[in-house]
């Protein structure tokens, strides 16, 4: 040792570490680890806070979907002039439940205010001279127009109105009584029998009115609406229906809201379902119980679906049904649960396909039928009740006792449209042919029934992200292998960075394109799209075949580690040739048309924007995140292991599938899995490639909607607070869920290979 080394060596053992320099130094380093360490668990104590609060953020705009409903009595009074109006026919109340209209017997039209029976003003309807009010009807509750039957077979048609005014900045209502086709009433039975019960039904084009007589026997007439040119007034053109006779006496009728049919039910619990497209003729018989009475019948919102109650308290409902081989079919869709007693009132909720029940004991439940669910059931009252009226917004109620007692209820009834099944299980829904899964969350109608399945979008999401998968998991597993392990170290630093900036493109520039570009060229190139999912990998294994065929001098002039770049002429190649041959192949096997063939000889639908064009541009936007991870994990792999299995005489593909792959497997199937979560939470994909159409069929041609892009789509247009609003909700929280619970599993997985394979 020299001279100078040795004094240095000399000047380094004699430093003084307990100098205050030394000691700053020490003190610093300790400051910045616990920084360092303070920031970091801070940092991930908030990611979790934040991810629980996002929880019980979504938990707390979803639970009110499955409260039930309840009512609160505010008030009770005296039915208004019970002793001088009459009894009860009809009562109903205006849009903000302030305001009541009771129609007796004796042809009294009585306002009054809800909240205090003080009578606002009282009508005398038009009753012509002699005649009884014997029955009362309404068609659409949200048209107000009413029907009253009279004992000479005539019937008086009106329609109650609130007009609302502001005098002194106070909100005044003024009922009104109209009458839309004259004071004179129509003739239905032109043999002048009483009318015990009245149905009614009107549209633009027409209007129908059906009637049970005192004998048990049907009449109706129609009436088709003309415009006069000169007078613009709408006149009337009246045809009686003549109905075949019926073998049982008719106790109640019914008619659909298109005026095509007309249901009688008779003494003995039989329905008879009549067309009115021509004369009247019977098309089926049914019955309805099998032994207890019906007490009542009665149409829901829409006039699809037909409510029928017995005198056991039982509820069901039935409407008809396209069958291939009778034309339609009423069918039995569903019951509820039953009353105590016999059921007396069924009231149609007016925007909603909901309805009250009430029975001849005073209870009362509040029923759902899409849902089928019962949201409130309860005894309201020790007598019978007489006649029960809703709002229009479902969210009040007018009771009126035996004992002439009128009760003001309040509703609380926000979202009954939700339950377990019409989320997760099959609903038949109104018109159509069997139960299904249905996503439609709203429609231009106000009778709409609000379909909101979630099992088609949970299905859409694992069909995006499967084809997704089956395209990125080979392809960036494989790049991940061949770069970590086979690629030389000078290409894998050029590889590598260029790969992981795929992923900084915008997802919505790949949707725009996939959308606009791929799914078009797809479409126009199909069979060359599938003959380069076969040539491709036949051309590269050609091409390894030949390559392995050479002498060596020519193999030895590329580097070792490079052969790879030998391949990118090949795609080329092979892509150009697939894509240019995919006219001809498409004249040669699918006559000109491969579209029209799938669907002509394979039975197979095609959508332009399908799963085929979701799975190549979410595959291409999921490869990069599968790529980098997996690709770390096997390049992390200590070579002292590879090494030692080469020295031992393993070649080096046994070396990587018995020692690298799996040392690296945890790493390679936690990037599977952020994988899997990328494709299952993208949005503008899907949204942009994919026709949108919330449909269960694994059909690679087919579209799908995703849960994510059906919030995207479908949140700025619901309402805040809106049975719509919340299930979006649901579906983020799904979403969120799942998603949580597939990184759970995928951390015990990869936890578990760790264990069992980190002591290699």
């Amino acid at each position: 040792m020299s001279q100078q080394q040795a004094e240095q060596s000399t000047d380094l053992s004699g430093i003084d570490f307990s100098d205050s320099k030394f000691a700053r130094r020490r003190r610093a380093r300790a400051l910045k680890d616990k920084a360092a360490t303070g920031g970091i668990a801070v940092g991930g104590i908030t990611v979790i806070i934040a991810i629980v609060l996002i929880f019980f953020y979504l938990l707390a705009e979803v639970l009110p979907l499955f409260e039930g409903a309840s009512m609160e009595r505010e008030s009770g009074y005296s039915v208004p002039l019970h002793q001088t109006a009459g009894e009860t026919l009809f009562l109903t109340m205006e849009e903000q439940a302030e305001m009541a209209l009771r129609i007796t017997d004796q042809g009294q039209a009585v306002f009054f205010a809800t909240a205090t029976g003080d009578v606002v003003e009282q009508t005398q309807l038009p009753v012509p001279d002699g005649a009884q009010v014997t029955s009362l009807a309404a068609a659409e509750r949200a048209s107000h127009l009413l029907a009253i039957g009279f004992s000479d077979g005539s019937a008086l048609l009106l329609k109650h109105k609130y007009k609302i005014t502001y005098p002194n900045d106070q909100r005044h209502i003024e009922p009104i009584i109209e009458y839309p086709y004259g004071t004179e009433p129509m003739v239905v039975d032109d043999m002048g029998g009483a009318l015990t019960k009245l149905s009614l039904r009107d549209d633009e084009n027409a209007m129908l009115l059906a009637a049970v007589k005192a004998d048990g026997e049907l009449a109706a007439v129609r009436f088709t609406k003309e415009e006069d040119f000169i007078s613009e007034e709408i006149v009337l053109e009246s045809e009686i229906l003549t109905f075949p006779v019926t073998p049982k006496s008719v106790v109640d009728v019914a008619v659909s809201i298109d005026q095509r049919w007309l249901f009688a039910t008779d003494s003995d619990n039989g329905l008879t379902v009549f067309t009115l497209q021509n004369e009247p003729e019977v098309h089926s018989q049914i019955e309805l119980t099998d032994g207890p009475k019906v007490t009542r019948l009665e149409f829901l919102l829409g006039g699809i679906s037909l409510l029928v109650g017995d005198e056991t308290g039982s509820i069901s409902q039935w409407f008809l049904v396209r069958d291939g081989q009778q034309g339609w079919q009423l069918e039995f869709i569903r019951d509820f649960d039953a009353l105590p007693g016999a059921v007396q009132h069924i009231e149609p909720e007016h925007r909603r396909k909901g309805f009250v029940a009430v029975d001849d004991q005073g209870d009362l439940s509040i029923y759902n039928s899409t849902a089928r669910r019962t949201v409130y059931s309860e005894a309201i009252s020790e007598q019978a009740i007489a006649k029960v009226g809703i709002s229009p917004r479902a969210n009040a109620l007018l009771v009126e006792d035996d004992q002439g007692q009128m009760h003001f209820w309040r509703i609380y009834n926000e979202h009954p449209e939700i339950s377990w099944s019409s989320l997760w299980q099959k609903v038949w829904y109104e018109s159509y042919p069997e139960p299904d899964y249905i996503w439609q969350s709203s429609a231009s109608t106000n009778d709409f029934e609000p379909k909101m399945s979630l099992m088609p979008l949970t299905f859409g999401t694992l069909k995006a992200a499967f084809y997704a998968m089956l395209l990125a998991a080979p392809l960036a597993i494989c790049g991940a292998i061949y770069t970590a392990h086979f690629m030389a170290s000078g290409m894998r630093r050029k590889i590598k960075p260029l790969i992981e900036l795929m992923e900084a493109l915008p997802t919505v520039i790949l949707g725009f394109l996939a959308g606009l570009w791929l799914a078009p060229f797809v479409e126009t190139h199909l069979p060359g799209i599938f003959s380069l999912l076969i040539l491709m990998p036949i051309g590269i294994l050609l091409m390894s075949f030949v390559w392995t065929q050479l002498p060596s001098r020519i193999r030895h002039l590329v580097p070792e580690g490079w052969i790879a770049a030998l391949l990118i002429p090949i795609v080329i190649a092979v892509g150009w040739v697939s894509i240019n041959m995919s006219g001809p192949l498409e004249n040669a096997f699918f006559g000109g048309d491969m579209r029209s063939w799938l669907g002509d000889s394979l039975g197979i639908s095609f959508d332009q924007r399908n799963a085929m064009v979701v799975g190549l541009a979410m595959g291409f936007a999921v490869i990069p995140t599968i790529f980098s991870i997996a690709e770390d994990a096997i390049f992390s792999v200590p070579k002292h292991l590879s090494n030692g299995s080469l020295a031992l005489g393993a070649t080096p593909w046994q070396t990587l599938t018995r020692v690298v792959l799996l040392t690296a497997s945890p790493g390679i199937f936690s990037a599977l899995m952020i994988g899997f979560g990328r494709a299952v939470g993208e949005t503008m994909i899907v949204l942009m490639a994919t026709g949108n159409t919330p449909i269960m069929d694994w059909n690679i041609f087919e579209g799908m909607r995703t849960l994510a892009a059906n919030i995207a789509v479908e949140m700025p247009e619901s309402e805040v607070g809106s049975t719509h609003f919340r299930v979006l909700f649901l579906a983020a929280l799904v979403l969120f869920m799942f998603t949580f619970m597939v990184n759970t599993a995928a951390e015990i997985v990869r936890q578990r290979l760790r264990k069992r394979y980190g002591s290699l």
